[in-house]
């Protein structure tokens, strides 16, 4: 028998690392060619891990909950055939994480190696890399409390117990709160225990809960998600414009090519890719739009790739990038909608698919909502929310005078971050976008 090291795939060009969720195949399960052996996520999307030999798995690296490096080994498949010496792996470059708020040690500095092996803890490699770098002693590494399954020790406690430690260095800091004594008839509870959160003054919020009450812990999506917006907020100053637009044509003539082109294409057209298409236009007009901020830098993004927001069952978010949108023809963006709306509520989109993008549409409207002020989705500068088309009475100014009719109504609104784009940019932008839509062909081909 040989054993095969099964190692963490590369996932993208931006994603580095991966959580366990959970393991499928457990020691001593048979396993055969492309079955999934464990679920993994990234801080976008949940994968699966499928094996590359049929087999028996033997062994397991990586715990649920803890976090593995591209390219570590997770879990060990004996294979049929062979001696007994080990399958040949490709070799993944060593590279040492960047911990923001931890300043990196030189070249030439000694970081004293740890004998992990004297715990009966298990600490993950990453774990192991920052107490290497901040000269942690296993015996103090031992005495940190941890959050993750049995109590083990992830990357997050270790950074906020050495930003306790440091004096409050990083924004991000551990509280453990200890509130008073409640009444007979209900308790009184931090928001979540412990708490983990951007701490700006000593005061922390507390919520009051009684028996009539259901504490629901955030899932894992959900928390990144309410981090990202948080640091969103914190970080851009939004400003939001609206305008209403007269999108009679657009609906009609979608009414009118719907079933042929399903016939013809396998594919159902829906507005999001005639949204995308404007969109894409918009930007190559006001090129300003697509931009990203570093410091003082601002980076003029080159392609325009466009993320759309999209619902989960779960009720979480998520936003899958089309590329390279202002290349591709209708029947070529409705394609890329279909796919990645499928795939993004089937959980299976790949890391990638939600990385890059320098723009964000998300249809608000499909809730039955007419506007919203959605949030910027970082590092971009801007995000549009399309609302509900409704019919409405609207004035028309034809040869004869002005008249009212029932028109297809919708409002736009485009949210910004005011540090770089300014009323009028954002103003014109999203009338631009307007434009595009209210002055659609009837008799387009497609």
């Amino acid at each position: 028998m040989a054993q095969y090291e099964l190692l963490l795939p590369k996932m993208g060009e931006s994603v580095a690392e991966a959580t366990v969720i959970k393991w499928v195949k457990q020691p001593g399960d048979s396993i055969d060619l492309d079955d999934t052996i464990l679920e993994i996520a990234t801080d976008k999307v949940d994968s699966e891990v499928p094996s590359p030999v049929a087999g028996k798995l033997v062994k397991q690296l990586f715990a649920a909950d803890e976090v593995a490096q591209v390219g570590d080994v997770i879990a060990i498949i004996e294979t049929a055939g062979g001696d007994n010496s080990a399958v040949e792996t490709p070799k993944v470059e060593e590279k040492v994480e960047t911990i923001p708020g931890i300043e990196q040690l030189p070249s030439d500095n000694k970081v004293v190696a740890t004998d992990f092996s004297a715990s009966e803890r298990f600490y993950s490699p990453l774990v192991k890399s920052i107490a290497a770098q901040e000269n942690i002693p296993l015996a103090e590494l031992d005495t940190i409390k941890g959050s993750g399954a049995d109590g083990r020790l992830n990357k997050d406690d270790l950074l906020d117990y050495i930003a306790n430690k440091n004096g409050g260095s990083f924004a991000t800091k551990t509280v453990i709160l200890t509130p008073p004594a409640p009444p007979a008839n209900e308790i009184e509870i931090p928001k979540s225990a412990p708490v983990s959160e951007t701490v700006s003054s000593n005061k922390t919020s507390t919520t009051s809960v009684n028996g009539a009450d259901e504490i629901i812990e955030m899932d894992r999506m959900r928390k990144l998600i309410a981090d990202h917006m948080v640091m969103s907020k914190t970080t851009s100053p939004h400003v939001t414009s609206f305008v209403e637009a007269d999108v009679t044509n657009m609906v009609l003539w979608r009414n009118k090519v719907k079933n042929s082109f399903e016939k013809r294409e396998n594919e159902k057209i829906t507005f999001t890719p005639i949204f995308v298409e404007a969109v894409a236009k918009a930007i190559k007009d006001f090129p300003m739009i697509n931009v990203s901020v570093n410091g003082t830098q601002i980076i003029k993004k080159g392609n325009i790739n466009i993320g759309m927001a999209a619902a989960l069952p779960s009720g979480n978010l998520i936003v899958p990038v089309i590329r390279n949108a202002d290349q591709l023809n209708l029947v070529g963006l409705t394609k890329a909608v279909n796919d990645l709306a499928a795939r993004a509520r089937n959980s299976k989109l790949k890391p990638d698919e939600t990385q890059g993008g320098t723009f964000t549409l998300t249809n608000v409207g499909s809730f039955g909502n007419v506007m919203g002020t959605p949030i910027i989705n970082q590092p971009q500068v801007a995000i549009l929310a399309v609302g509900a088309i409704k019919k409405k009475p609207a004035v028309l100014e034809t040869e004869h005078g002005d008249v009212i009719a029932i028109r297809h109504m919708m409002f736009l609104s485009l949210s910004y971050d005011h540090r770089v784009v300014d009323g009028s940019l954002g103003g014109m932008f999203v009338r631009r976008v307007a434009d595009y839509l209210e002055s659609w062909d009837l008799n387009r081909e497609i």
